[in-house]
């Protein structure tokens, strides 16, 4: 486990980027969101791997792009947050082809053991050109991620429906206890 790296989880649409705008500002590194990164990608080079269009391969590359991510993180000190990860794409792929996918490749790379998830929040849910699944999706998406991080050795807590600075400010005061030194 490498105790320094935060995920930031959830449902699609909860506030995550924002309260990752938040953290950075407040001086901490954070990693991009590996599926919007790809769809930027895609989309500018008119390529198919995008959720709507081949979600498999959309996924197998969010799961090669967060190792990578991880693994460019190591250099970083104390706390590094990610907005979603490995676990959210070997848990999507796995979820919709059904390859055995999950285990095998999160046990060897973990994050803290506290995950921080966003819940539905459909006063705050949009679409846009990246985002293209409704609200009911997203929904899903979280009660899957809630069951499987479990499974996984993982804490979640679901971070309170409040401005991107308090909710920054729980998430500090949460980890406060720990050690953001690797393990």
């Amino acid at each position: 486990m490498n105790n320094r790296f935060v995920l930031i989880s959830g449902c699609s649409g909860g506030g995550k980027s924002t309260l990752l705008t938040e953290l950075r500002a407040r001086g901490y590194p954070v990693v991009e969101e590996p599926g919007r990164r790809i769809i930027a990608e895609e989309l500018a080079a008119g390529g198919g791997a995008l959720p709507w269009a081949d979600a498999a391969a959309f996924l197998r590359r969010a799961i090669d792009l967060a190792l990578e991510d991880m693994a460019m993180a190591e250099i970083r000190s104390g706390w590094v947050f990610f907005d979603r990860g490995l676990v959210d794409a070997a848990s999507a792929l796995e979820a919709s082809t059904g390859e055995p996918v999950l285990h095998a490749i999160c046990s060897g790379h973990r994050y803290h053991r506290r995950v921080f998830m966003t819940p539905p929040w459909p006063e705050i849910y949009v679409t846009d050109s990246e985002r293209r699944h409704g609200f009911e999706a997203a929904t899903a998406e979280y009660r899957r991620l809630m069951e499987t991080l479990p499974m996984l050795g993982y804490d979640a807590v679901v971070l309170p429906k409040s401005s991107p600075s308090a909710r920054a400010d729980f998430v500090l005061a949460t980890l406060g206890d720990d050690n953001a030194s690797t393990v």
